[in-house]
């Protein structure tokens, strides 16, 4: 596996360097000295697993997670000098990304590494974790055809950005889910919304491709003018048709190729926005034994879009913002 290291204190930098060489078929790829150094070797050379000290110069390990997790994410320990003398950092970082936390090893007088039995078994439940890849999706991907990922998909209009926002943030980073999302944006506006919600989530949201396979960990969102589909090889496709949808791209469009072709049921959400889009898609997803939730007129700044599908009968459940993410961690997860 290959592993990056963070960290200010050289004598750190070498007992984590020796644990790492004393395990077979592990290297240390780098060495960054702060979070700023570590954010440009990520993007640069992405390793499998980066090591990530929390109090460093110019920039903590804390938003150095963040800002890894949005440009290059991969998996991330946080190794400080005292996990419970830094938990508030600590659970920062873990909110952003991290997978764990764990006491960095003391380089002793003579050479000698001590207190490294923790790292040791942290960094060997990571490994299988993430196939020991460059990529860590790419395990995932090899297995995507035979082993589809649980599948949330959410709609959105005016208030969407940061409802989305407030529904992704407390969702889990490492479950065997994929997020696609389309809200009414226009192309021009969709790679910025996809790093602002990057920005506040402390996700990888990127904008769909043509022809793209969701993935568990995939955060997508529908990018074009043109609507988004799912296609009966579970890509996803953008379409001009139907052109007569006023909405585009369409969360009805959407809603309904993922209720024809997705091969197992999974949780669709249709947020605050003006009109009645989503409203048929979510109730065709109802009706294919998907658990279907609509936001509450109280949290929802246009209520429109939620109140047609509650009024169809499309939602199974009608929430506030802040109770869906424990909801669909619970689904999904189950």
């Amino acid at each position: 596996m290959r592993i990056g290291i963070v960290n200010d204190l050289k004598a750190a930098c070498e007992a984590l360097r020796r644990v790492v060489d004393s395990l077979p078929d592990h290297e240390v790829v780098w060495t960054a000295s702060d979070g700023v150094e570590a954010i440009a070797m990520a993007k640069r050379d992405r390793p499998d697993l980066i090591l990530m000290d929390l109090l460093m110069p110019h920039m903590d390990g804390a938003q150095a997670t963040r800002q890894i997790m949005t440009a290059a994410p991969c998996a991330i320990l946080v190794v400080t000098a005292t996990v419970s003398g830094n938990i508030s950092l600590v659970y920062d970082a873990m909110g952003y990304g991290a997978l764990d936390a764990v006491d960095t090893p003391m380089l002793g007088p003579g050479g000698e590494v001590s207190g490294a039995g923790a790292l040791v078994e942290k960094i060997g439940t990571i490994a299988k974790l993430v196939g020991a890849t460059a990529d860590p999706r790419r395990a995932r991907r090899a297995a995507a055809s035979t082993s589809p990922p649980r599948l949330l998909v959410v709609g959105a209009s005016t208030g969407g950005p940061k409802a989305i926002s407030d529904l992704l943030f407390p969702l889990p980073h490492d479950w065997n889910a994929a997020v696609v999302i389309v809200q009414h944006v226009d192309v021009a506006f969709a790679p910025g919304l996809a790093k602002w919600l990057g920005d506040r989530t402390g996700r990888a949201v990127r904008v769909a491709e043509h022809g793209q396979q969701p993935l568990a960990g995939d955060v997508l969102l529908a990018g074009t003018n043109d609507h988004l589909v799912l296609t009966k090889a579970r890509t996803l496709e953008y379409r001009q048709e139907p052109r007569d949808v006023f909405f585009r791209p369409s969360v009805d469009v959407f809603f309904e190729s993922v209720a024809d072709y997705w091969p197992q049921t999974g949780t669709a959400v249709l947020l605050t926005g003006m009109g009645r889009d989503g409203a048929r898609g979510l109730m065709k997803l109802r009706t294919r034994g998907w658990h279907t939730i609509a936001q509450n007129e109280a949290t929802s700044v246009v209520f429109s879009m939620p109140k047609a599908a509650i009024d169809a009968g499309a939602a199974c459940e009608v929430l506030a913002i802040d109770r869906m993410s424990s909801v669909i961690a619970a689904r999904m997860n189950a």
